[in-house]
């Protein structure tokens, strides 16, 4: 078997995220590569909630909708994702609230009294989760050994009663099938979130500023736990506005610092986006996208705020935006976005979404392309110092608060060299001309970098044209049906000329997006590209393989 899908659904609450990764942690033991598909309502507790893990041989980025295995806490799960299971599909459910019989034509069920085992072992509820692995374990012929093993890894607390529990179920569950262990090393589980911070903690992030909003919540709790580790500030102000000003007063002292938010939070963010383009203070922005527009649906996902971070904040300025597609691209972007704005003095946006952001990956560190690091551009101590001086790239030299004799300047009005303010109306286009210089230069220097990516049959006249989490089920796609893909990864500046090389000898091109506009699809317009047909998705979840194949079967004939 190659590749093997497991679904389990309950009520938010009953530990859901927690089981999906000992699962997915327990398949990795075997040597298999994980991507977990999450779906929750924005509920504390109630509602209905369930993840799919999808293991397989290979890399996977996507989720499948039929699934091999269903383990269901409680009837809802039954009623909702039944339809979903192979005809040799598993199921495994809470006899204590499932009724036996929406199973019963079910072949491989089994119905386990979890409610009553967690009260006979005076467990918490939130334990019939682990009484269900143990369970699912022992269905598919995993060792005692190895899940105890696992479970040693992923709990701190109560590991004994956790083990007493999913013991009893794995004596009492049976055998449907076995899946082979692989000769391959276990890869660790990493969210995008996760992989954006070890990104920004690997580039010399010093401190982290957000107030939570999902999707992108989870990067301010993670480096938050790794702050004593690494040396790092991690501040949760009282707004947006708050954050991005205290970010900005980071940088003006000369701290690498970067932000995090999503839509709502980044209309906040905006003004101080502006002031950063400005002041040339170069501030990192990871964006997580979530449906809108205002609150829309906090938990799921889209793309639909490209062009607002193209154009975002009052007035003219360079910026550097970047949409990772997975676990690797989001380490690898930003680290690039905290360089690009240091080396340029620029604000950088990473572009992620919810499917993106809170998906989980079997992480390769291996595979992700290395950044040359490179210092920023700091004065050489011979006065006068002029903070904005006028140079041929258009980066004046940096200098921070300490130096003794120097006065540095951090200027939102428009002003001179020195930082002083002016309505001169040579000064002004004089530095309006600096500041954008830039992106010339910022452009000629992504020439040197994967800027559109090209996968599947790279002589395929058809091509698939995807951004964001969109890469891992266009890869798939393309490479079952003999397709190209091209990912723009960098959005601003955007490189038309890389792109119009990977345009090459493709008469088709078929755009995949989670918007209902085609947001990518209008930026390429503005640069005379076109795309021939769109598929379109913006009901808040992203493509699963088999409905993607089936659009773009019915486009291509």
């Amino acid at each position: 078997m190659n590749e093997f899908s497991v679904l389990i659904g309950g009520k938010a609450g009953f530990g859901i995220d927690k089981a999906s990764l000992i699962i997915a942690s327990l398949l990795g033991q075997l040597g298999y590569r994980s991507y977990i598909y999450r779906d929750y309502p924005s509920l504390i507790r109630g509602g209905h909630t369930f993840s799919i893990i999808r293991a397989s041989t290979e890399k996977v980025a996507t989720y499948r909708d039929q699934i091999d295995a269903l383990l269901a806490l409680n009837q809802e799960t039954v009623d909702l994702h039944k339809a979903r299971l192979k005809g040799s599909g598993i199921i495994i459910y809470d006899s204590d609230s499932v009724n036996a019989g929406t199973v019963s034509g079910v072949k491989n069920a089994i119905g386990l009294p979890l409610t009553s085992i967690i009260k006979e072992e005076k467990a918490g509820e939130i334990m019939r989760n682990t009484c269900i692995i143990g369970a699912f374990a022992k269905s598919i012929s995993i060792e005692w050994n190895t899940l105890d093993a696992t479970f040693r890894k992923n709990f701190s607390k109560e590991l004994d009663q956790n083990l007493k529990v999913a013991r009893r179920a794995f004596d009492t569950s049976k055998e449907f099938t076995a899946l082979k262990k692989l000769a391959k090393e276990r890869l660790p589980l990493v969210t995008g979130n996760e992989a954006v911070a070890l990104g920004l903690v690997r580039a010399g992030l010093k401190s982290y500023i957000a107030y939570p909003m999902t999707p992108s919540s989870p990067i301010l709790h993670y480096l938050a736990n790794l702050a004593e580790e690494f040396d790092l500030k991690v501040v949760h102000p009282e707004s947006e506005i708050s954050v991005i000003m205290m970010a900005l007063g980071i940088v003006y002292c000369g701290h690498k610092v970067a932000v995090g938010t999503s839509g709502g939070g980044f209309c906040l963010m905006t003004e101080g986006l502006s002031f950063s383009g400005m002041a040339e203070l170069p501030v990192v922005i990871v964006m997580g996208q979530r449906p809108g527009p205002s609150t829309g649906l906090p938990t799921y996902s889209c793309q639909t705020e490209l062009q607002f971070v193209l154009s975002a904040g009052q007035g003219e300025f360079t910026r550097f935006v970047i949409a990772p597609g997975d676990a690797e691209e989001a380490y690898y972007a930003s680290q690039l976005a905290l360089q690009i704005s240091w080396k340029y003095q620029i604000p950088s946006i990473v572009l992620t979404d919810k499917a993106m952001a809170e998906g989980t990956y079997s992480f390769d560190i291996g595979s992700c392309d290395e950044i040359k690091e490179e210092a920023a551009a700091l004065w050489d101590g011979r006065p006068p110092y002029k903070r904005y001086s006028n140079t041929d790239s258009g980066v004046s030299p940096l200098a921070f608060p300490g130096k003794p004799g120097v006065v540095i300047k951090a200027n939102s009005y428009e002003h001179d060299e020195a930082g002083i303010s002016t309505e001169d109306p040579a000064v002004t286009v004089k530095m309006q001309d600096k500041r954008l210089r830039k992106e010339k230069y910022l452009a000629a220097e992504l020439e040197n970098y994967e800027s559109v990516k090209v996968h599947g049959n790279k002589n395929s006249a058809t091509a698939l044209l995807c951004w964001g989490s969109n890469k891992g089920v266009c890869v798939e796609i393309a490479n079952m049906l003999n397709l190209k893909v091209i990912q723009p990864v960098i959005m601003s500046p955007f490189p038309a000329g890389r792109f119009r090389k990977a345009l090459e000898g493709v008469n088709k091109v078929i755009a995949v997006e989670n918007n209902a506009m085609g947001q990518l699809t209008k930026v390429i317009n503005t640069y005379g590209f076109n795309v021939n047909a769109s598929i379109l998705k913006y009901d808040g979840r992203d493509f699963s393989l088999e409905e993607l194949e089936d659009r773009v079967r019915k486009v291509i004939g």
